[in-house]
């Protein structure tokens, strides 16, 4: 072996496994790990057998085994595509093996296929440096491309079922990655040699601890769960809880100005969330940064519901969230007009509540923001693959037992959507490795689930997602009143992320056509949550603006001018000129209402498990 560290000969370099510095585990701590663990996995497995003889398991809720029955069946009716695309494949892993060996020779040699740079599961160095790893990793690579491309060129499948089959066969690539095992991870076996094995055993400790924490469901610990407290170090602005009912306390954020902009300002998050993201850390906190703005900003923290809300409806939200909060709002601060916000699924609520004030002729909400939210569904990205008929059957099955939606089962459902960077970093990371999560705000939030009240989660699912009824005029009905989003004439600004998974920006852009009134539409960089969470001071992501709106979403980006920095002071300027009209800055509970407890409340505080 040459002083590059090139093999040659034909005979691979291994430094991650015939490392000198081989330690070997301490006898007495293998001991007493090992008996630990054996305690620990006879009470799951134990634990496991008992529900078993309680519950029986559906063995294909999500309905996939249908979905590749027909991508098969489509497959056989012309063979010749699978001959020739496997002919493709062979030729690939010809020209590979041809290149191993000439890089085992210590000879120059070509990738056939390189990994996307933003994929991190390869950035370790010993993934391009050493020859074996390297042919494992385009081996793999290869072989995903032809997965996938052969998913992709199956024809006479209705695009639900190819959008299914299209994500799954993702989802098995992705688990099937060489990073995801011991012996084919470089990282993995160096640090087992540097320990001596002691990171298979924390790693299999760390697996118990998420299984016994699930109990008996694995549900991984992506942060340190014990870093953050709701309103010490997260969650802190100051504010007090001014109002409350069965479904939501509302928050009213103390000033940090002498003078305040008359109308105030009610912020309406997604339910399938809690508020906090919105209020992580003083450094990124859009509340934080809203109040030094000059608005008084009230925020709804909705409960964390159990079976006994499983009969709140959709229509409950409406009259018991935002209604509510309005009259709250003006009893607090006498202040009858307001500006609003809605985050995601908030911003599907705002849309219809306002829909239902313009049958009724209320007036008070004078502006509103829709953060990356649908208000047409009928393109709804990777979500709509687990809304068919059969799934949505399973939910509500599930939901009529319990009365609501368990939100570990939610969250689930969002990590498949980013199945590398939201499960498989943490196996790696967690089970592999043995290390101990980072403490990160944003994955201790994201940990926070939130259950789904029965009667309300179905209609969501059903009206919304699986029959796009919102967009039609008419189609729905709230409190008894027929809602047409076209009749929404107060002047909206909707801000999409690029890159969001969950609401795709496409989509969201439909609510610019379907919305009366005068409309602007902010097109952020990055994602779902790290788009809107953008703070000035960071400047991390761009933006887009368009003064025109057409019809299609393309046309609109083609003529779009892309700015430098945070899109929050272009939602201040464009709220602002609406109405600049300062008042006296107002206190928490100087109002007709008292303050019943400091923000962020007691309802943020519950957790689903």
């Amino acid at each position: 072996m040459d002083q590059s560290g090139n093999s040659q000969f034909g005979k691979p370099h291994f430094p991650a496994v015939a490392s000198p510095g081989f330690k070997l585990a301490d006898p007495a701590v293998l001991g007493r790990s090992m008996a630990d663990i054996a305690e620990r996995s006879q009470r799951l497995v134990t634990d496991w057998l008992h529900r078993q003889s309680r519950d029986v398991p559906e063995l294909d809720p999500m309905n996939v085994g249908h979905a590749f029955m027909e991508m098969t069946t489509q497959l056989m009716r012309d063979p010749s595509k699978m001959a020739k695309a496997q002919l493709g494949l062979w030729q690939d892993y010809m020209t590979l093996w041809q290149n191993a060996t000439r890089r085992m020779l210590g000879m120059e040699a070509g990738a056939v296929i390189e990994a996307d740079p933003k994929d991190r599961r390869f950035k370790d160095s010993a993934w391009k440096e050493i020859e074996v790893f390297d042919f494992i990793k385009q081996s793999y690579l290869l072989s995903a491309r032809f997965v996938q491309d052969v998913v992709a060129r199956v024809d006479g499948l209705d695009p639900k079922t190819a959008q299914k089959v299209d994500f799954y066969s993702r989802q098995f690539m992705d688990a099937m990655s060489p990073t995801n095992f011991l012996m084919t991870n470089p990282e993995v076996l160096r640090k087992t040699a540097e320990t001596g094995g002691e990171n298979l055993l924390r790693g299999l400790t760390n697996l118990l601890s998420d299984l016994e924490r699930g109990r008996g469901r694995l549900t991984i610990k992506m942060t340190d769960l014990d870093a953050f407290q709701i309103g010490e170090n997260i969650a802190v602005t100051p504010g007090k809880v001014v109002f409350q009912n069965e479904l939501m306390q509302l928050i009213q954020y103390s000033p940090s100005t002498s003078t305040v902009l008359k109308r105030p300002l009610l912020i309406a998050p997604p339910w399938i969330n809690k508020f906090y993201i919105l209020d992580l850390r003083p450094k990124n906190s859009l509340v934080r940064w809203a109040v030094e703005q000059g608005h008084t900003v009230f925020m709804i923290s909705w409960v964390n519901p159990d079976e006994r809300l499983a009969d709140k409806g959709f229509e409950n939200y409406v009259t018991e969230g935002i209604l509510a909060a309005l009259d709250a709002i003006e009893r607090a601060t006498g202040e009858r007009e307001v500006n609003a916000i809605g985050y995601c699924l908030g911003g599907t609520l705002l849309a219809s509540t306002l829909a239902w004030m313009a049958a009724v002729g209320d007036d008070r909400i004078k502006s509103a923001t829709y953060f990356v939210t649908m208000l047409d569904f009928k393109e709804a990205g990777e979500l709509g693959v687990f809304i068919d008929e059969e799934q949505l059957k399973a939910i509500e099955e599930k939901m009529e037992q319990r009365g609501y939606l368990e939100g570990s089962e939610m969250a689930a459902t969002f990590n498949m959507l980013r199945a590398n960077d939201l499960i498989w970093s943490f196996v790696v990371n967690n089970y592999l490795l043995g290390n101990d999560p980072f403490p990160f705000d944003l994955l201790y939030w994201n940990s926070d689930s939130t259950r789904m009240p029965a009667r309300m989660h179905g209609f969501y699912l059903r009206q919304m997602y699986q029959e796009n009824l919102l967009c039609q005029p008419g189609a729905i009905e709230m409190n008894g009143r027929p809602i047409d989003l076209g009749r929404i004439e107060v002047p909206s600004y909707f801000l999409s992320t690029r890159e969001d998974h969950i609401t795709p920006w496409k989509s969201t852009y439909c609510g610019t056509q379907l919305l009366g009134g005068r409309n602007r539409f902010v097109l952020a960089a990055s994602g779902h949550i790290a788009g809107v969470v953008n703070p000035p001071q960071g400047g991390k992501y761009s933006y887009w603006t368009n003064t025109e709106l057409p019809a299609d979403p393309d046309t609109w980006l083609s003529g779009a001018t892309e700015m430098a920095g945070s899109w929050w002071p272009d939602w201040q300027r464009w709220v602002s000129a609406l109405d600049d009209t300062h008042v006296r800055a107002r206190v928490p509970g100087d109002g007709a209402l008292s303050a019943l407890e400091d923000a962020p409340g007691s309802y943020v505080k519950v957790r689903a498990s």
